[in-house]
């Protein structure tokens, strides 16, 4: 399986059937970020996200080079989206103020469609949103620097309406170690403790992926409720820091979690993830700091030879290894589509969804074990959530994160 050839009409029945009675939840989607980095390119302020760019996803391919417009998430039969509201974790930049902005172009996103897209924050707000012909729109926050060492933030962000937050990004937080970035705490800091139990009983999920292994086991040593990994691989599959070891994934069920599997190319195909790798140490030869995307791809286009490439049979490889170690009540699907540059053949927007439950389908995935999949393992850890959701008791752990 390299491909995604055309299903046949059973089979093409069988999935629109199936997504019928549940459609995708997917767990992270850039597209709030890809539309502020456009806008940039094109000379605006870094915040500015025009009204005009945001009526233009109507339309497909309106927008050139984006994996996510409305036309393909109907195409895609998604439910209900996560969207990220990620800022980079730079000098100079408040990220409190950067990640509000970025909520902010989510709500206006979803203003400017109110046809197409409606703001959701429960389980019962996602029922509620599909069930009139739109798609549920909810916020996820990606890394613990959003909050700027500050409890207060936090809950101010969950009323606002975030409903995850990834613990780190791509470097350590004072309070948790990143996956790529070198171990300090080997887990969680006491400080780190008091943020899991502060997103738990205001109703927060804790979002595991992107954080260091001794984290994930850390943190699921403590949790109380249901945790995520919104965009992670198999590590068994593909050997790379990102995704979870088969250790973690087997402690899920105990939990009650769920693995959102990611499409990302590198992290799925040991092909690609070599090549990037490599692509990383050319780049730190010639001095380029390998959080400097641009420098990076202009490494990379230098590179001879073809470059090689993730494929839908990777992402199900790691779909079903998932499924294998944590048992069918725990995967479910975190594309990361518009947060990389390259998606995987098959899957080259969010309209592919359908060819991912085909090809499972294929593969002798039962009834039940494909509507899991789809969405209702995702919507089963909100609702654990929701039912946690203590925000109007007030704050039991003022101030800072120390």
């Amino acid at each position: 399986m390299t491909g995604s050839p055309a299903p046949s009409s059973a089979l093409a029945d069988r999935v629109a059937r199936l997504l019928d009675a549940q459609g995708i939840v997917d767990g992270h989607d850039d597209l709030a970020w890809a539309l502020r980095e456009r806008a940039v390119r094109e000379g605006g302020p870094s915040a500015s996200v025009g009204d005009d760019v945001l009526a233009r996803l109507a339309v497909e391919d309106a927008v050139p080079g984006l994996h996510t417009d409305l036309p393909r998430l109907a195409r895609g039969r998604v439910a209900a989206q996560l969207w990220s509201v990620w800022v980079p974790d730079l000098p100079g930049v408040d990220p409190v103020r950067s990640t509000i902005e970025q909520i902010d172009v989510v709500r206006r996103l979803v203003a400017a469609h109110p046809d197409r897209l409606a703001l959701a924050v429960t389980a019962d707000d996602v029922d509620r949103v599909v069930a009139s012909g739109r798609i549920a729109s909810l916020v996820g926050m990606e890394g613990g620097h959003s909050i700027g060492g500050s409890l207060g933030a936090l809950r101010t962000m969950r009323a606002l309406g975030v409903r995850y937050m990834t613990l780190t990004h791509n470097a350590n937080v004072a309070w948790a170690d990143s996956a790529t970035d070198a171990p300090v705490h080997h887990g969680l800091s006491p400080a780190g403790e008091r943020v899991v139990a502060e997103m738990e009983r205001i109703g927060m999920l804790v979002d595991l992926s992107h954080v260091s292994a001794d984290v994930m086991r850390h943190a699921l040593r403590i949790a109380r409720r249901p945790v995520l990994f919104s965009h992670s691989g198999a590590r068994a599959e593909c050997d790379v820091p990102r995704n979870v070891p088969d250790d973690v994934l087997a402690a899920l069920p105990a939990n009650g979690g769920v693995c959102m599997a990611t499409f990302v190319p590198q992290f799925v195909s040991r092909a690609v993830a070599e090549w990037h790798d490599e692509t990383l140490a050319l780049a730190a030869a010639e001095g380029v700091d390998p959080r400097d995307h641009e420098g990076v791809q202009a490494v990379a286009a230098r590179r001879p030879g073809e470059r090689p490439r993730a494929t839908l049979a990777d992402v199900v490889r790691h779909v079903e290894r998932i499924r294998e170690v944590a048992g069918p009540r725990h995967v479910g699907l975190g594309g990361d589509y518009d947060g990389v540059d390259r998606t995987p053949d098959g899957l080259e927007d969010v309209s592919r969804y359908p060819a991912l439950i085909a090809a499972l389908a294929e593969r002798g995935w039962s009834d039940d074990d494909l509507l899991a999949l789809a969405g209702g393992n995702a919507l089963r850890v909100l609702r654990a959530a929701d039912a946690d959701d203590e925000v109007s008791r007030g704050p039991a752990d003022a101030g800072a994160v120390e």
